[in-house]
């Protein structure tokens, strides 16, 4: 009887020839290759943040840096420059059409951001589902995000104006046509709040849009199938899960009134800041103390303030919602 011999693991079946290696288990990588996959991972990573990182550093850290230099200096527009330290600072303290500007952008602030957020999120919620022509509809009340704040300004101003406008045209039959939407200083400052909110909620129904397509449509259906209505379903559902889109709209609108175009571009082609200084956000008021009066040194210290303030108030609040995720680990 013939015992034939099956070849072994690593070992060749034809005489003479010196045995092969044992082959590596399948699904295993060493750990050289992955601690190389991970590197090249890592770099391909910083080579996409790198532009975006770039730009940071050259608009936005570096401007700081050198404001921060300036608020330390009198400049008087024609290349003197004379070192005062901190007085800046001081007088900053004591400027009461400061104080009167940061108390307009924050009647601003605590009026635009609940308005526009509940605005962006009530249309995103319209037009999530598809029906017939909803491109076109998101196409819509996106559109006015994609014109010039100044363009916005001048058109809302010609429909604004005082008598000869469209909008107190629409009114007059209604006793309303002598309403003063720009002249009023109470009024003027609601206005602002309107165009400002009108020209953003689409920006913000579009970021809406994004964070309701990431919750899983399992969710809701199987809340359907046990008899949630509407309003269930939203607050149990879409909208725990939706607080990290949530958190990033409340941020970037609070950071947008402050600072943002509409605080500069909407005031300087609607009002000018007035009447009274009544919508003299403190972006604009900055604006005024450099170019309009030439207190550089001073308008830097400004800037410097209001910087460390939306810091700090970006801080606190990524502490307090770590991040928007508002859950305890």
């Amino acid at each position: 009887m013939t015992v034939v011999q099956r070849p072994q693991p690593g070992r060749t079946s034809r005489p003479g020839l010196p045995p092969r290696p044992a082959a590596a288990p399948r699904g295993r990588i060493s750990t050289g290759a992955a601690g190389a996959r991970r590197r090249k991972e890592a770099l391909a990573a910083y080579a996409f943040i790198a532009p975006d990182l770039l730009g940071l550093l050259v608009f936005v850290v570096l401007p700081m840096v050198l404001a921060l230099g300036v608020s330390l200096y009198e400049v008087d527009g024609f290349g003197g420059y004379t070192f005062v330290g901190l007085d800046n600072f001081r007088l900053l303290g004591s400027d009461d059409q400061f104080w009167q500007s940061v108390k307009v952008t924050a009647t601003y602030t605590v009026a635009f951001v609940p308005l526009c957020f509940l605005a962006g999120l009530g249309l995103a919620l319209l037009v999530r589902d598809h029906f017939p022509g909803v491109g076109a509809v998101r196409t819509a009340l996106f559109a006015p995000h994609v014109i010039s704040l100044i363009v916005v300004g001048v058109v809302w101003q010609f429909l604004l104006v005082d008598k000869q406008g469209a909008v107190p045209g629409l009114l007059r039959p209604l006793g309303g046509g002598d309403v003063s939407f720009l002249g009023d200083p109470e009024l003027a400052r609601w206005t602002l709040v309107g165009v400002s909110v009108w020209f953003l909620m689409g920006y913000q129904m579009l970021i809406f849009l994004g964070g309701l397509k990431d919750i899983p449509s399992e969710f809701t259906d199987a809340a359907m199938i046990d008899g949630a209505g509407s309003w269930q379903r939203f607050r149990h559902i879409t909208w725990p899960l939706l607080k990290p889109t949530s958190f990033f709209v409340a941020v970037n609108s609070t950071i947008g009134a402050v600072t943002g175009l509409q605080a500069y571009d909407l005031v300087f082609a609607l009002t000018k800041g007035g009447p009274a200084g009544r919508t003299t956000t403190v972006v604009y008021y900055i604006y005024q103390q450099a170019f309009t009066f030439n207190h550089y040194g001073y308008a830097a210290a400004l800037t410097t303030a209001v910087v460390a303030f939306l810091v700090l108030a970006t801080g606190l609040m990524f502490a307090a919602t770590r991040g928007g995720r508002f859950h305890v680990d």
